[in-house]
């Protein structure tokens, strides 16, 4: 008589959140491949066995979202059509007990260091020669290089600290063989990213830059790397910035002329209270030093809409410094009321449809800001990586762009271009937000 043979299991990762969210999900999926497990990355078809959620708890959207998502997974698990199911990441490292309680179909529930004992759950090893080694699930050509992980940063509406700790850098030695096998693997374009960019290096004992900060040193070991065309800074803190770096920026062809500084607001009155360190005339005075310093730096920045106290005239203040400052990009989010912060001690005393309003103001203001900018590039030729190909066009991106959250440039699809390839574009035509052009030899 034949033996029924169980079929092997087979995970999917769901990742929600933030790109530093999913390079952790891509460390993970890279140790399951590493155990010889059949694993995907967010599959289109509900077909695995297993399904790991790592999971976002920034704000409310966020949070909202990665419970719906457990909920979705939690029926299927209840319905037979999953055999396990484990949720990791922000949400589960803050809510842990709450969750448990409320969701009992999870098997288990995991915080955000403690990759060795989801490992174990899911019957792999942790492997430490796969340090440094990466699977991506964004295209090959660019990749997200988390250079450390938590904050020491005391803002009063932050809740980071809180779900990944205290600030710790990642060795540089590390972070340069992950690069080197990144670029060996077809990866252009790497991404820097964590909570705060500019405290790389502090923890570290060796190194010589300014207060022990080693961003300086990164970024020209980085360029060095063989086959990196691209290098990207995001999430830099004013307060304190290594202006060290600037030099850097301005004489490394490779690294790209742009900044994402989160500033938050425009008031001194809320900067103040959001704790930030920083008042708006130093605040101005350092955009003013960073274009100096690195003509043409494209600004990225985000802002906080409604903090508590946030009268009109703080909300006037802040406009002004956005129709002033002129950034080229910028994004803003509606104050989350986040429990165990500082913010949460006093009332979320601004109502939700004023948040809105002045969230809808601010982007208003931008669009134009963005519109005139963009029609001063008609004619120009840049630069572009393309990312992919729809909708009969190739959607590509400058020097002055991040994925997903920037502009992009479209390329009519009936030219020839190849998907992670460098092409020269000369702009045409110009939108709010997108760039039209040709590729010219």
């Amino acid at each position: 008589m034949k033996t029924k043979v169980k079929p092997k299991a087979s995970i999917n990762i769901v990742t929600l959140g933030c790109s530093k969210n999913l390079v952790d999900s891509e460390v993970l999926f890279t140790q399951l491949k590493g155990n010889g497990l059949e694993v995907t990355h967010e599959a289109k078809k509900d077909t695995a066995s297993i399904v790991v959620i790592n999971t976002c708890g920034f704000i409310d959207n966020a949070k909202q979202e990665s419970i719906d998502t457990i909920l979705r997974y939690a029926d299927a698990k209840q319905a037979g059509k999953i055999d396990k199911l484990y949720v990791t990441g922000c949400l589960s490292h803050r809510f842990k007990d709450d969750l448990e309680r409320e969701i009992p179909m999870v098997d288990s529930f995991f915080g955000t260091n403690e990759l060795p004992r989801l490992l174990k759950a899911l019957k792999a090893d942790y492997k430490h020669e796969l340090v440094g080694e990466r699977l991506l699930t964004t295209p090959a050509h660019y990749a997200y290089l988390k250079i450390a992980e938590g904050c020491d940063r005391p803002c009063s509406f932050c809740a980071i600290p809180i779900m990944r700790g205290k600030h710790v850098s990642r060795p540089m030695d590390e972070l340069l063989k992950e690069a080197s096998s990144l670029a060996k693997k077809g990866t252009k374009e790497l991404i820097l990213i964590a909570q705060d960019l500019t405290f790389y290096g502090i923890d570290l004992k060796s190194g010589d830059g300014p207060n022990g900060r080693k961003l300086k040193e990164l970024l020209e070991r980085l360029s060095d790397v063989n086959g990196i065309e691209w290098i990207r800074l995001q999430y830099a803190y004013p307060a304190g910035f290594p202006t060290e770096i600037l030099e850097t920026m301005a004489e490394r062809e490779n690294i790209c002329k742009y900044l994402d500084m989160p500033l938050q607001s425009g008031s001194d009155a809320m900067l103040k209270h959001m704790r930030r360190g920083i008042t708006r005339e130093k605040t101005e005075a350092l955009i003013e030093t960073i274009r100096e310093k690195v003509p043409g730096i494209a600004l990225r920045t985000t802002l906080i809409s409604g903090y508590p106290g946030e009268t009109d005239a703080d909300f006037e203040e802040t406009y002004s410094f956005v129709e002033r400052m002129r950034f080229d990009r910028l994004g803003i989010f509606n104050y989350s009321h986040e429990e165990n912060t500082h913010a949460y001690l006093v009332e979320d005393n601004v109502p939700e449809e004023v948040k809105q309003e002045r969230s809808d103001e601010i982007m208003a203001l931008q669009q134009g800001i963005s519109e005139e900018l963009n029609q001063q590039k008609i004619g120009q030729t840049f630069k572009v990586l393309v990312d992919r190909k729809e909708s009969g066009y190739f959607v590509g991106r400058t020097e002055f762009d991040s994925p997903e959250v920037d502009n992009e440039v479209l390329i009519p699809a009936e030219q020839y271009a190849r998907l992670g390839d460098f092409v020269h574009v000369k702009v045409n035509k110009a939108e709010e937000f997108d760039l039209y052009g040709d590729i010219v030899s």
